[in-house]
């Protein structure tokens, strides 16, 4: 009896060193975050806190149009037409689940974008994470990686300030929210570490990305951090985000300082979520 409990305590051991082996394997996960300059001539890799002496504004007289969209890490045959088709008239994009492949960073090296993009891990030496992409480099642009409490692959966030034209500075954070765990503990530290980079800001303020609300707890959580932050919901319509099977939507936008002048999230099928598509104009 003793032999076979040791014989299955030996089968447990190797079946989890070969489960970790295979993980160091397959995934390369930085120590700290990641953050990489793309576009514009500026591909190389930057600090956690990237710092830009000269500036320009990335609206468009007074008109800011943002696309915030999980893409699925291109997986999608259709993924470039449809970037295209959303994001043409925009001057901020803020993407979540973006894969560094070849036909990616060609993308956006034709599009002329300002792009700061923070890795949360490698696979199969393509490096998955967020981007934002904008008219302009920001004026700092901060990575922050948060791991999942059992998968131990990070998700990222990005905390960046664009110089607007009539002078203001717009706070934008992008973020992947944490999505594995038993209860909110982990959730709301990676909400908690940005919220209060946001609450040190007295400008505009964008939030925006793909939170993984898929449990009214989530959802209590990111409405009393957005609460605190004195931020409105932006409202969609048509509204087509997606939804956990409980009803509720995963992808969001809140706001404060700008005029949110229509908002939609058509569906496609181009990704495995639906864009969101807004129009801001500035305060004056």
């Amino acid at each position: 009896m003793k032999k076979a409990i040791k014989a299955v305590l030996l089968i447990c051991i190797l079946f989890v060193a070969l489960i970790t082996l295979s993980f160091q394997i397959v995934f390369d996960v930085p120590d700290q975050p990641r953050q990489l300059l793309l576009g514009q001539e500026q591909d190389h890799v930057t600090p956690v806190c990237y710092h830009n002496a000269l500036p320009k504004p990335i609206d468009k007289n007074g008109k800011l149009n943002l696309l915030v969209w999980n893409i699925y890490k291109q997986n999608r045959d259709n993924w470039e037409p449809a970037l295209n088709e959303f994001s043409h008239d925009s001057q901020l994009l803020l993407l979540q689940e973006a894969s560094l492949t070849k036909t990616f960073l060609s993308w956006i090296e034709r599009q002329d974008w300002g792009s700061n993009y923070v890795q949360a891990f490698s696979a199969f030496d393509t490096s998955a994470g967020i981007i934002n992409l904008a008219s302009e480099f920001p004026i700092i642009a901060c990575a922050y990686g948060f791991k999942e409490p059992w998968l131990r692959l990070p998700k990222a966030g990005l905390y960046a300030r664009y110089l607007l034209s009539n002078n203001e500075e717009l706070a934008v954070v992008n973020l992947h929210a944490i999505n594995f765990t038993l209860g909110t503990k982990e959730y709301e530290q990676q909400l908690n570490v940005l919220k209060k980079e946001l609450l040190l800001h007295k400008g505009p303020i964008i939030l925006a990305g793909d939170f993984n609300t898929w449990n009214e707890d989530r959802f209590a959580r990111l409405r009393a951090g957005v609460n605190e932050l004195g931020l409105k919901e932006i409202e969609f319509e048509p509204d087509h985000r997606k939804r956990f099977v409980n009803g509720l939507p995963l992808d969001h936008v809140f706001y404060k300082g700008l005029q949110a002048i229509n908002a939609k999230a058509p569906i496609t099928d181009a990704s495995d979520h639906n864009p969101l598509i807004i129009s801001f104009m500035l305060s004056e």
